[in-house]
């Protein structure tokens, strides 16, 4: 299985570790990814160090490649000396990559979980703000899909489906969509009915993130190839099972209420708490 690694270069410490805890939890820790990010001065954190971006690269190195995405312009300087640090034959297989940091560790994140080869990998960073656009209206032409190479010979499965847990089809459940759709090598194809939006790659978290799926939503999921029917059953159990969440409502706690004495002419206030307490009378 291709295994790429990425690492995250930011000026703020703080800020690469939460873009790596996000990006590790849609994939529950399946790839390497590395943090480069800060400098050793408590009264100036802020900064970038090349020798830790060589670090991170190296902590994460495979034949496969490392994707490195960084966040302000001096980022960009201290990976491309770390560069100089590596041996040629490692410097080849590092990619330098202009997508947005933390959506683009995301979907990088993802891609590479599933045994994606570093170009396809590359190719779903640069992508990242694509579910964003859409969801802002900023992408007025269709996304690039399969639908219309469509060969009627291939085994073709299809399954209509509601989406039934409280946050709808979110980052964790979409990365896990992807990562069951990747195990197949049936294409997968999957539209929201409800909202009317057209089919997208099933592969992809980019595309996947632009159907906007909500609770309630039903999905139409069609899968194309040998193992078609295998595929359409894995994801409709995946579905069936709210992805692992738990989403039952919570039942308050009740206590038995006693009636109170019926005595005439006697008031009887309720408890606010245990005890006594002894005051004037506020009128």
């Amino acid at each position: 299985m291709t295994v790429v690694g990425i690492v995250i270069v930011s000026h703020s410490k703080q800020l690469a570790l939460g873009a790596q805890e996000i990006a590790a939890q849609m994939v529950q820790g399946k790839i390497s990814l590395a943090v480069a990010a800060g400098v050793d001065d408590p009264t100036n954190p802020l900064g970038t160090d090349p020798i830790q971006v060589y670090q991170a690269i190296s902590s994460v190195f495979s034949e496969d490649g490392v994707i490195v995405l960084m966040d302000l312009g001096s980022a960009l300087m201290s990976a491309e000396m770390a560069l100089e640090f590596l041996p040629p034959a490692q410097r080849d297989k590092i990619y330098l990559c202009d997508a947005p940091l933390v959506e683009g560790a995301i979907a990088a994140t993802v891609a590479a979980s599933t045994g994606k080869n570093v170009q396809e990998v590359l190719r779903e960073a640069q992508g990242a703000l694509l579910a964003k656009s859409h969801q802002l209206n900023l992408i007025a032409h269709p996304l690039h899909n399969d639908s219309n190479n469509i060969d009627g010979t291939v085994p073709t499965e299809e399954l209509r489906i509601q989406i039934k847990n409280r946050l709808g089809l979110h980052a964790r459940p979409a990365a896990q969509f992807v990562a069951t759709a990747c195990r197949f090598e049936a294409k997968i194809q999957v539209q929201n009915l409800t909202r009317n939006t057209e089919a997208v790659r099933g592969d992809s978290i980019n595309q996947v993130a632009t159907l906007g799926v909500r609770q309630g939503h039903e999905l139409l999921i069609t899968a194309r190839g040998r193992d078609a029917q295998e595929a359409i059953t894995a994801l409709q159990s995946l579905i069936i099972h709210n992805f692992g969440e738990q989403d039952a409502v919570l039942e308050l706690p009740t206590h038995p209420i006693s009636p109170l004495p019926d005595n005439p002419g006697q008031f009887t206030g309720i408890a606010a708490s245990p005890g006594i307490a002894i005051a004037p009378v506020v009128h």
